[in-house]
């Protein structure tokens, strides 16, 4: 068996692409079911947010799992593979191990080095566990790459400055605000992960902002928001109110998964001041032909990327070290894998060959005690060095070559030769 990681990103995807390859997170345990049901798929992590949609599986066969997965892919998003085949990024064995640790540790991340990814691959790596489909493979490379994600935030200064994607678009809207954003209303729609970063950086910004409401389509979501942010500027909304707080908001920040957009051209009919919508959603909150409309800027994703690429300039440094640091963790894991591989098939053959001579000793036990206590001895001795003799060569290959395609089919010939 071995490690495949198949997905889109926004490195290789056009950001319409990604909005229409995302899927929902209440939907990940029914695209979770459909791969471990296919025959070459053991176990299986997904994930899927505005900038990635990913499955990391445990296989058998490589191709027949590549096709596996993009089945399952175009089933959940609903779009044909031709589409989004050419798009696809495929990382293999060691491959998967670069990758996901990379991607922990904020480097493939439109702001690098942000935490939401930490957040949304231990989501994905629980509901995995959850749902029984993750195993102990999965599960330890998962637990070693958040690990590395830490230690990258921990020991480099990557995480400088614009911390998060959340951090990043309250930068941006403010920004377009200017001095318009002292003591402005800023509605913030959501209340999950993404909606909790953008409004503690709302509050924490200088100047102050003077309100923010929290609109969200279950209101008692929105209350424990606003309880756990414990400030008197925030107040929560029903989504049904949305239309009626925009008309004096100055900002609105769109960051919950939706079906569809909720604020379009009718949404802000009647509203009396400009407004900047900047439109973090899932796929797309904000309908993109508001930007026509006398007053209204719209950003999103796309405008972040290049916001973040003017300042990277900074952070080029701490992106050698955290690179550094992904290949010294992936290293490690890597040997503690072929550790681990070599371990369990040389115990097993071990315990073969011993097995074998036990029976042997057993079956010819009476002819051995007629030799004698101290002759039968002798040849127990003999037979035994005989046999760790003959086990000495296979059982070094098998260390040297383990976690390596030539390790991989040497323990499959050992488990065929010897019926293990």
């Amino acid at each position: 068996m071995a490690l495949i990681a198949v997905g889109l990103d926004h490195e290789h995807a056009s950001l319409d692409l990604l909005e229409r390859a995302t899927v929902l997170e209440h939907e990940w345990v029914k695209v979770l079911r459909t791969l471990v049901s296919h025959r070459n798929i053991h176990e299986a992590v997904f994930v899927s947010t505005c900038l990635r949609t990913e499955v990391v599986a445990v296989i058998d066969r490589f191709h027949g799992a590549i096709d596996e997965i993009t089945a399952t892919l175009a089933e959940a998003t609903g779009l044909a593979p031709s589409e989004f085949e050419e798009h696809l990024s495929v990382h293999f064995d060691r491959g998967v191990a670069n990758h996901l640790f990379s991607v922990s540790a904020g480097l493939h991340s439109v702001v690098p080095g942000e935490f939401e990814v930490l957040g949304q691959l231990r989501r994905a790596m629980e509901l995995a566990s959850d749902e029984h489909v993750a195993g102990p493979t999965l599960i330890d490379l998962f637990q070693k790459a958040l690990a590395s994600g830490r230690r990258v935030r921990n020991e480099t200064s990557i995480a400088r400055g614009t911390t998060s994607f959340a951090h990043a678009a309250v930068e941006a809207t403010l920004e377009s605000l200017r001095d318009e954003g002292a003591g402005a209303t800023v509605v913030v729609v959501g209340a999950g992960q993404l909606a909790s970063g953008v409004a503690k950086s709302l509050l924490a910004a200088t100047p102050a902002i003077g309100r923010v409401v929290v609109c969200n389509r279950t209101l008692e979501r929105a209350g424990e928001l606003s309880r756990t942010l414990a400030d008197v500027r925030v107040t929560t909304a029903p989504l049904l109110e949305l239309p009626d707080l925009l008309v004096h908001a100055r900002a609105v920040i769109v960051a919950a998964e939706v079906p569809q957009p909720l604020i379009t051209r009718e949404t802000l009919t009647g509203r009396t001041a400009p407004l900047v919508a900047m439109d973090l959603a899932l796929p797309h909150g904000v309908a993109r032909d508001v930007e026509s409309m006398t007053g209204v800027r719209r950003f999103d994703i796309g405008a972040l990327r290049q916001r973040v690429n003017q300042a990277l300039d900074d952070r080029r440094e701490a992106v050698t070290a955290a690179q550094a640091i992904v290949a010294d963790d992936v290293e490690k894991y890597v040997e503690d894998q072929r550790a681990r591989g070599a371990a369990a098939i040389v115990s097993q053959l071990r315990a073969h060959f011993d097995s074998l001579v036990a029976a042997e000793f057993q079956r010819r036990s009476s002819e051995i005690d007629s030799l004698g206590e101290h002759e039968g001895e002798v040849l127990r001795s003999v037979v035994r060095s005989v046999v760790a003799k003959i086990a000495h060569r296979p059982t070094a290959a098998l260390k040297e070559s383990a976690g390596t395609d030539q390790g991989a089919r040497l323990s499959d010939a050992v488990r065929t030769l010897f019926d293990l």
